[in-house]
């Protein structure tokens, strides 16, 4: 038995106490005849009695009916389940869910500020770190159960088939020629060829390249080369190629930059509008999907990926649990020196309050009705009596005192007008 349940029982023990003993006062101040001061306490007793009934009546006929008699009126909260959770849930939807109210507690609580002084705290980032990487295993786990890869392969197939590569290729390129923004991928092209060129191991091959294509071509007027040649060829060559390429970085009206923007308005416009390439990109696409040697490849690295993070989540001191540690600290460190970042979690958090509070005020108020509605009628009721039956017992408690002295009061009138 719980302390509620202790507490209603001693109230009630003692209420029908007073009413047994108003009883037993009242038995024998008439067993004295109602004289002398008898006369007074059989005021007291009669009048006590009235009270601590009227009061037990009007108490348990909140609950149930008195002595199991369907009297009209009685068995109120019973009666009124419906009614009582339809109000309950309207009152905290309307008072204490209400956008205004849960706008007003989010600026005056401050949750960036309180983000930050909690982040702070290295022992508070460590807990955090501890239970994300407890998260991050049961999803590993969660992940491993073969009914879940079936549907996740399923899931995940039924995307590729339904995925438009080609006409997402297309959108790409387009949103990448915007303003001219695909020439600096071009400008980073040369940039990379540049260097690359300009290497010694490079020029080197290149050199001994032109050396073989022209023993391969022309052999015997390869015989008739000096040895240096195809280095001091290779020289020119790169020299050539890099002058080139600084006169298209120099020109942005130069050819080649002209020439590419028709090449890949070209290949834009074959993505978006070509079948047969369309069809080609398609099929690629599948056969990249359907590939078995590369599907068991990218497995074999996941089940790696797994094993790694799990026998690292599972150290003393995890590399993983550590790095989340740092960003907790670090977040909690930016947030408090940076004022505008903090201002503007808050105001998105105020503005998240506003768009969905109305959702979350309908939600909870229907789970709340919902619930109250569904508990069975014994349960409701006896959930109410323990939460409020305890006070309860001391109206009947006062009726029976408060009864006694006013039967007092009324004797004394009586006598005072007879």
């Amino acid at each position: 038995m719980d302390d509620r349940k202790r507490a209603l029982q001693r109230n009630k023990t003692i209420a029908v106490g007073l009413l047994v003993g108003a009883a037993i006062l009242f038995v024998i101040a008439r067993t004295q005849k109602g004289y002398g001061a008898w006369e007074w306490v059989a005021a007291f007793a009669e009048a006590a009695m009235v009270g601590a009934l009227a009061d037990w009546f009007a108490v348990v006929a909140l609950f149930r009916h008195p002595l199991g008699v369907p009297i009209p009126h009685t068995a109120i909260i019973a009666s009124k389940k419906e009614t009582i959770a339809e109000n309950l849930a309207q009152f905290i939807q309307d008072k204490f869910l209400a956008t205004e109210v849960l706008v007003a507690k989010l600026k005056e609580w401050n949750p960036a500020a309180h983000l930050s002084s909690y982040l702070i705290s290295r022992h508070n980032a460590d807990s955090l770190a501890r239970g994300l990487a407890r998260v991050i295993t049961e999803s590993v786990d969660f992940i491993e159960d073969e009914r879940v890869q079936t549907v996740l392969r399923e899931a995940i197939s039924n995307r590729i088939e339904k995925f438009d590569l080609a006409s997402s290729a297309g959108a790409v390129i387009d949103a990448l020629r915007k303003d001219s923004r695909h020439q600096v991928v071009l400008d980073e092209l040369l940039r990379r060829l540049a260097a690359w060129i300009s290497t010694p191991e490079s020029q080197d091959k290149l050199a001994a390249a032109i050396e073989s294509w022209c023993g391969a071509e022309y052999p015997m007027l390869s015989m008739f080369i000096p040895s240096g040649f195809a280095k001091g060829a290779g020289e020119k060559v790169v020299k050539r190629v890099n002058e080139f390429m600084q006169a298209v970085d120099a020109d942005p009206t130069h050819e080649l930059r002209h020439e590419f923007d028709r090449a890949v308005d070209e290949f834009a416009t074959k993505l978006k509008y070509d079948p047969l390439f369309r069809s080609k990109v398609e099929a690629m696409k599948m056969e990249t999907a359907n590939n078995a040697p590369l599907n068991e490849y990218v497995r074999g690295l996941l089940g790696d990926l797994k094993t790694w993070l799990i026998d690292d989540l599972d150290r003393p001191h995890s590399r993983v649990q550590k790095k989340i540690s740092d960003a907790a600290v670090a977040l909690g460190k930016t947030l408090a020196g940076n004022k505008e970042l903090g201002e503007s979690i808050n105001e998105h958090l105020e503005t998240l309050a506003r768009n969905y509070a109305d959702d979350l005020r309908t939600g909870v108020a229907k789970h709340i009705s919902g619930t109250v509605k569904n508990w069975k009628d014994e349960d409701f009721v006896s959930e109410i009596e323990l939460s409020i039956g305890t006070d309860l017992q001391f109206i009947r408690m006062n009726g029976t005192l408060v009864g006694g002295m006013i039967g007092i009061l009324l004797h004394a009138a009586s006598l005072l007008l007879g």
